[in-house]
């Protein structure tokens, strides 16, 4: 083989994508590589937050008696050369003790006009994923995922009375494919703790 077909096979090996630009086959349009202004809706989440966080009462001796006071943290930052975020979420008991720990990837979608996101339920090890609008001043979201007791759930959730300083998350959930909700599955209030968080 001369030198200069090795050189071609290498480059083709090694570098597909300038093989296929110098051939011009199969070559696909570059996708934009700036983030749209979209792409910032959801920095009103970047930085450090304290949470009171609300859950229905599971059964009647709950109802009764009261739930447990649960409180947490959020804490996001850019990610992704500005295309999304990347947070996570920690829930715990008045004791200080773990409840959840959700790590989460937000990315704006410029082609479906909306936001793509993936979340891991760190201590369960089961992931959800949802898409995101913003829709008057407030981000709604639409997901599936894994619950607790292992069945599938549908989710819908507005994150809404946003400002710089505090906002208000409230998830509904539905276990028959959205037929009925459990409304404030999941409540959360959040005040602003400090500015960009560190990873």
């Amino acid at each position: 083989m001369s030198l200069r077909a090795t050189l071609a096979l290498l480059v083709s090996i090694h570098a597909p994508g300038a093989a296929l630009a110098q051939h011009g086959a199969g070559q696909a349009a570059q996708p934009p590589t700036t983030a749209p202004k979209e792409a910032a809706q959801f920095d009103f989440l970047i930085g450090t937050w304290d949470l009171t966080v609300k859950v229905p009462a599971p059964n009647l001796a709950a109802r009764i008696h009261g739930t447990p006071t649960l409180t947490g943290s959020w804490k996001a930052w850019r990610a992704f050369d500005g295309w999304g975020i990347a947070d996570e979420l920690r829930i715990t008991d008045a004791a200080g003790n773990a409840r959840a720990l959700t790590h989460t990837l937000r990315v704006f979608d410029p082609g479906a006009n909306r936001w793509s996101q993936t979340a891991l339920d760190v201590y369960r090890s089961r992931f959800s994923t949802a898409t995101a609008e913003w829709v008057d001043g407030e981000m709604h979201l639409s997901g599936r995922g894994t619950g607790v007791d292992g069945k599938p759930y549908v989710s819908r959730t507005r994150i809404h009375a946003i400002t710089s300083t505090s906002f208000k998350f409230q998830q509904d959930r539905s276990t028959d494919d959205g037929k009925t909700w459990i409304e404030g599955s999941l409540r959360i209030d959040a005040k602003r703790t400090g500015g960009p968080a560190p990873r």
